[in-house]
């Protein structure tokens, strides 16, 4: 939209509030504003009492930009949580599709990956750090299509609720409650501002389903509060009819990273990383081939891609008692 140099505007028809209901919702007519060359024209419409623009006259900075370039591989890819687990997984099965990649943690890479991807420490938990890394995401690559919330933390801490150490809550909700919503804030904030929009992906785990976590209770109450999270974002940019940034769940199921293995000490622990775990490369290249196609398919509906259905993890369960199949495949059962 070009610049206007001078304008005047007029509102037709603007509906009053009730005093007897002060949430009363209700579009209004066209906001017109006269150019020099033709009136352009912008939808309002009243919510809680206050007035907010679906569209933006800054087109340069269009907080609701629905304007959509076609996004053609190779993908532009940020995943926090990246230096190893299901994160550095993810990360090699994108650069083995030929997207270009940005990985973060609060640690060091492997060199492997280093030198093929861009990388930079971030903390999740730090608002500064998380708007750091989008400064470092488009100094880089210009813009990011695919943003991954991989970074979580259980504190590698496996025991009743009324054992936890503060430091180990506080190291728990931080990173997978605060740090998800700053990231998720600051990944949808920067995606607005992209012609091409984006694709928000939230990494859910034990817990998301509702289930109970004994022995990690706090891990669990934190991912049954992504899956809510990501509704409520999807809800809100519906709301404000915003089509070109979406926000999805992603559930790679158990996953043999050190975080899952470190909690390998009870009977019941072992048998079911046995049946239902699979190595991260084996979940990666599952995953990403379904992460990719949603850019590819032009699709503007939010998915839950999950990796271990409840059908096959029953159809496990059910081999390993009929069968005595997956026993001992990554820990020796007493």
């Amino acid at each position: 939209m070009a610049t206007l140099l001078s304008s005047t505007s007029s509102l037709h028809s603007f509906p009053k509030l009730s005093p007897s209901n002060p949430h009363f919702t209700q579009p209004c007519n066209l906001l017109t504003v006269f150019s020099p060359n033709k009136p352009l024209h912008f939808k309002f419409k009243l919510q809680f009492s206050s007035l907010r623009p679906i569209a933006s006259l800054n087109n340069s900075s269009s907080s609701l930009n629905n304007t959509t370039e076609p996004m053609i591989p190779p993908y532009n890819v940020l995943i926090t949580g990246s230096s190893k687990g299901i994160g550095y997984a993810l990360a090699k099965e994108f650069l083995k599709a030929g997207d270009n990649v940005i990985i973060c943690s609060r640690s060091e890479f492997e060199n492997g990956i280093r030198e093929a991807a861009c990388g930079t420490t971030c903390d999740v938990r730090a608002a500064n750090d998380v708007k750091n890394l989008v400064a470092f995401a488009q100094e880089k690559l210009k813009y990011i299509d695919i943003w991954i919330n991989n970074a979580g933390s259980n504190a590698y801490s496996y025991k009743p609720l009324a054992e936890a150490s503060d430091e180990d809550l506080m190291e728990v909700v931080s990173t997978n409650t605060l740090g998800l919503m700053i990231c998720c804030r600051e990944a949808i904030k920067m995606m607005l501002n992209q012609s091409r929009g984006g694709h928000v992906f939230n990494i859910d785990g034990a817990g998301s389903d509702g289930r109970p976590t004994p022995r990690f209770a706090a891990y669990g109450a934190t991912k049954r509060s992504v899956v809510h999270l990501t509704k409520s974002l999807q809800a809100e940019l519906q709301m404000q009819d915003v089509k070109n940034v979406v926000v999805h769940n992603l559930s790679p199921g158990m996953v043999t990273t050190d975080l899952l293995m470190s909690g390998a000490d009870t009977k019941q622990a072992k048998f079911f990383i046995n049946i239902l775990a699979e190595p991260a490369e084996v979940v990666a290249r599952y995953l990403v081939p379904n992460i990719r196609s949603i850019p590819i398919s032009g699709s503007t509906k939010p998915t839950y891609i999950r990796f271990l259905t409840g059908w096959k993890a029953y159809s496990q369960i059910f081999s390993r008692i009929a069968f005595g199949a997956r026993r001992n495949r990554h820990v020796l059962e007493d």
